[in-house]
């Protein structure tokens, strides 16, 4: 076998993602005060006029607990930079906990390359980057808690360039779809950009003027706010106040009122700074938090789906069909034979891991076959909306693939290999692979930093060939892979710590990546109980099974 630890696999979002909580009874209203929060639109590296007005707005109705910022927060111009800068480097006092998600702008890569590279920022840190003393970055996506309030975030903007900032990836949406299905209401949800569509149901002469132009818009974030379903979503961007009516949300009691934020200093004299002071959901009761006022909306994006639907019936209902519109068709027939319909979304959790903690209470459908394709490289989006957005910029397939196209060990005929190779994200010939991470490269395999780092110095130890795993490989390549874990033994030794190393292997693996994790050598006496706690909280157990010599 060549393994003397046990092959498994592990979901970084299951412990990135997942929350321990202690219930505790709830302080009562009268006794214990609501946060008060200001929200405030792009920033424009105008960080003087900001904290003036917050000042001032803190002495008059404070004191307030913390600021958020969406929007782009850094300047539009060098002109702004000297003052921004004042405030990053300490010369200039920040007066309020501050968190930006706007992370794009004139000085954005410098400031924000210098934050990831702090020490004190490594890990998991879904509450934000400390940029300095009082400012916080909230860089990706993710959850936290603020004063007893859940906030889930997107930072950045949609983007097909790839920039290291100021844009979201794929990942950073997928780990939103996985927090909308946890259980618990989130309080507020920040996005750069304006939702799509979030005007529908609106009289128009309470829509702002300049509102109706996509520019400023995403429909991706519209997407978010029908799974998350915010009891408060504030946006930037646009450049004008815009407090829409509380609308309802489909499968939920509770309302969502929409906010978009005018720009610091607009000429317009616009709002651009906002109080709020919601008590927390998870204090609330059940007929506090269902309450509706008089002025609720139905919720934008339903009428958005209705015109969809009633679309695409046309459309079905002709005999010929144009092949623009075979994916409908295709992804229509797969749920079908599982007994669903078009207006049933796929569970991202139950498709890419095959479970979900909410199992039969889940919204989202739990579909055997999606979680196949998944496993095989199909695009999530492609499997819940029949395509995607990002085209040939995307890294996974956009169509369905049978077990022999994916996984069979025989030579397929044509440019197979050259496809594979250029699809695959560790394939060397991949113009996707990230050549940055790369840190050596042997006659077997090569070494690299992981997109994703566990902990810092986490490394991948990669076969050079397409193989689905490093279990079945020759006796060169052991003595090749021996060698490499040996070194990284003592590299981390040498840095006080032991190395773990995991690999997913299943009959459905593509290309092998051995996990190379260091740990402190405090903790290295208590990590397989650890691991027996973890997979015993999964529903599984780890089997230890004899193998050859390799380093465990």
């Amino acid at each position: 076998m060549g393994r003397s630890w046990p092959a498994t696999h592990f979901y970084r979002s299951s412990f990135a993602l997942s929350s321990v909580f202690s219930v505790t009874a709830p302080a009562p209203v009268s006794i214990m005060s609501p946060p008060r929060i200001l929200l405030c639109g792009d920033v424009f590296g105008r960080l003087n006029q900001l904290y003036k007005r917050v000042v001032s707005v803190n002495k008059s109705a404070g004191p307030f607990d913390a600021l958020l910022c969406v929007g782009q927060f850094f300047p539009d111009s060098t002109d702004q930079l000297d003052e921004f800068m004042d405030y990053v480097e300490g010369r200039s006092v920040i007066p309020l906990s501050t968190y930006f998600i706007g992370d794009y702008g004139v000085g954005a890569a410098k400031v924000l390359l210098a934050s990831s590279k702090d020490s004190a920022n490594q890990g998991f840190k879904m509450d934000g980057l400390k940029i300095c003393g009082n400012l916080h970055w909230l860089k990706g996506s993710g959850k936290f808690t603020l004063h007893g309030l859940s906030v889930a975030y997107l930072s950045g903007r949609r983007s097909l360039d790839g920039l290291p900032f100021g844009t979201y990836t794929q990942d950073d949406v997928d780990v939103l779809r996985a927090i909308a299905e946890e259980p618990g209401v989130i309080d507020l949800f920040l996005s750069n950009e304006w939702p799509t569509e979030v005007t529908n149901r609106v009289p128009t002469s309470d829509i702002p003027p300049g509102v109706s132009d996509l520019s400023g818009s995403d429909a991706t974030v519209s997407e978010l706010a029908v799974e998350i379903k915010p009891r408060y979503h504030i946006a930037g961007t646009k450049g004008v106040f815009f407090a829409r009516e509380p609308y309802s949300n489909v499968d939920a009691v509770h309302v969502t009122r929409f906010l978009g934020l005018a720009s610091v200093g607009n000429k317009e004299k616009q709002k651009f700074i906002h109080a709020v002071s919601p008590i927390p959901s998870s204090t609330m009761s059940a007929a506090e938090i269902s309450m509706k006022p008089p002025n609720t909306t139905l919720s934008p994006y339903t009428l958005t789906e209705r015109k969809a639907e009633a679309s695409d019936s046309a459309k079905r209902s002709s005999n010929s069909v144009s092949e623009s519109q075979y994916w409908r068709y295709e992804v229509s027939q797969k749920r079908q034979k599982y007994g669903t319909s078009d207006n049933n979304k796929l569970c991202f959790k139950f498709t890419s891991s095959g479970s979900c903690p909410r199992g039969e209470k889940c919204n989202f459908h739990h579909d055997i076959d999606a979680r196949e394709q998944s496993q095989r490289g199909v695009c999530f989006d492609f499997l819940n909306k029949g395509k995607c957005e990002r085209g040939p910029d995307c890294n996974f397939k956009h169509s369905f693939q049978n077990e022999f196209d994916s996984h069979s060990g025989k030579r397929r005929s044509g440019n197979a290999g050259t496809n594979r190779s250029k699809e695959c994200w560790f394939c060397l010939s991949s113009p996707n692979i990230e050549s940055h991470l790369i840190v050596s490269v042997g006659e077997n395999f090569y070494c690299a930093l992981a997109k994703g780092p566990l902990v810092p110095d986490h490394i991948l130890v990669i076969p050079v060939e397409h193989f689905p795993n490093t279990l079945s490989l020759g006796p060169d390549y052991e003595t090749e892979i021996n060698r490499l874990q040996n070194c990284l033994g003592k590299y981390f030794k040498s840095q006080g710590k032991e190395v773990v190393f995991f690999e997913w292997v299943s009959k459905r693996s593509t290309h092998a990546n051995l996990q190379a994790v260091p740990i402190p050598t405090s903790r290295a006496h208590v990590v397989q109980n650890i691991f027996d706690m973890a997979a015993e909280k999964l529903g599984f157990k780890f089997v230890i099974s004899k193998c050859s010599s390799r380093l465990a």
